[in-house]
């Protein structure tokens, strides 16, 4: 599979809610080795996005591909486990487990053994290495004892990540990894997607215009649930539209 290949795609995608119409036929490519962000307003309808794309919420119209397959139908878990990772703008970790136990608590999720119920899950080998690496790669390595309740704001923010990578997904969607960081935090954060998209297509959705400027490989900018501009960081920030709809506020783009 090359580099460039799209691995997940949404294709005039809708969702209406009543007279609502939160997301309004949007499409969008997200291929390996990229980050693909998604930017707006607060009420523009990017994290309804994610939930369609997850299989969160089914779409009213539009159709979703994962990895060259139609999964418009599939459930969330079923396209978790066919190569889709997922990060919440809230941390979805558990505070009374080690940094190890939530990633293997991931890790186990893919690797399910109904049949072995009863074998000691924290001694399966696949998943406690799986566990590790993702941990490592996220680079919590050094931390893996230590409960997860008493890690900094980053470095909790790299467990969510790291319980991703433990289900050894292909697509990352990351609702607003970088939300409260700190300078220090937030370049690491940035290290970390950068190191990442070698092996995997990322949808990010992010607020810090700076940061989705300097990560971003191409930027998709709705307003109002509609897509208004999807381009290079170049091409959107010199964006006409894109620059009315944001009150002609340059600095809003990275400060350009």
């Amino acid at each position: 599979m090359g580099p460039s290949e799209v691995l997940l795609r949404g294709r005039e995608l809708t969702r209406r809610w009543g007279g609502l119409v939160a997301v309004n036929q949007v499409s969008l490519e997200v291929a390996r080795g990229d980050v693909h962000a998604v930017i707006g307003t607060n009420g523009a309808g990017k994290s309804t996005l994610i939930n369609l794309l997850s299989g969160e919420i089914p779409p009213s119209s539009g159709s979703v591909d994962l990895l060259g397959h139609d999964v418009t139908g599939w459930t969330q878990p079923r396209r978790a486990r066919a190569g889709l990772g997922r990060s919440y703008q809230r941390n979805t970790i558990y505070p009374s487990f080690s940094v190890l136990e939530n990633c293997r608590l991931a890790a186990q999720a893919r690797q399910q053994q109904a049949w072995a119920w009863w074998r000691d899950a924290a001694r399966i080998a696949p998943t406690v290495a799986a566990a590790r690496d993702a941990a490592a790669r996220a680079g919590l390595s050094d931390l893996l004892d230590r409960s997860a309740g008493l890690l900094s704001h980053g470095q909790k923010r790299q467990l969510e990540i790291a319980m991703c990578l433990a289900t050894a997904p292909q697509v990352l969607l990351l609702d607003e990894p970088l939300a409260g960081m700190g300078a220090e935090e937030t370049e690491r954060m940035l290290a970390l997607l950068a190191e990442l998209k070698a092996a995997h297509a990322i949808l990010l959705v992010e607020h810090d215009m700076d940061a989705v400027f300097r990560i971003a490989d191409r930027i998709t900018v709705m307003v109002n649930g509609a897509v208004i501009a999807s381009g290079t960081p170049a091409e959107v920030r010199s964006n006409a539209e894109v620059q009315m709809a944001y009150l002609g506020d340059t600095a809003a783009f990275g400060g350009h």
